[in-house]
């Protein structure tokens, strides 16, 4: 096992359109860990999309499912783990990322909207005024986000290799790279 494997996963956090599925995905490979996707796993354990059981059953069961699935992801997970734009709003979660190195991407609202595109496969930005719903849904989380990160990084106008050269710099204890 490598540093990173010892010391339980690297959790990325952000929110929609930030790029934890894509940032999470190359900084495991640059760093030769595995990764895992707490969405991803939701929709693998549930057998339906994350609309789908918004639609279905609501966000409050989604959330209690999310809740376990990420309890769980902690527990057994090495490497990089991705999370849901909205699994810090638990308490029980924050809690569980204590000690864990937690990354946070930050993204500014118009490039948050550019990346999502508004997607109608993203529960929370569908209704009739997507782009507010985006800003409110910032404006809300950021406290949340940073209360829980150890490291902070901006993606917007920056590609997700460079993202991933920043983040494997701080997380190998080189500083952002120059």
């Amino acid at each position: 096992m490598n540093e990173v494997e010892d010391s339980g996963p690297i959790v990325v956090i952000g929110p929609p359109g930030s790029g934890k599925s894509t940032v999470g995905r190359l900084l495991a490979a640059h760093l030769g860990v595995d990764f895992h996707d707490a969405d991803a796993d939701i929709e693998r354990e549930q057998g339906r999309t994350i609309s789908d059981i918004f639609a279905t059953d609501g966000e409050p069961a989604f959330r209690a499912i999310e809740e376990e699935t990420v309890a769980r992801g902690l527990r057994e997970y090495t490497g990089v783990y991705a999370l849901g734009g909205g699994a810090v709003l638990s308490q029980r979660t924050r809690a569980r990322l204590e000690g864990h190195r937690v990354v946070f991407l930050n993204v500014g609202m118009a490039e948050g909207v550019r990346r999502t595109g508004l997607s109608s496969s993203r529960p929370l930005l569908a209704g009739v005024n997507p782009r507010a719903t985006y800003r409110a849904l910032l404006e809300a989380r950021l406290p949340v986000y940073r209360s829980v990160a150890t490291v902070e990084v901006g993606t917007d106008s920056r590609t997700p290799e460079e993202v991933v050269a920043e983040l494997a710099a701080i997380l190998q204890g080189r500083g952002a790279p120059q």
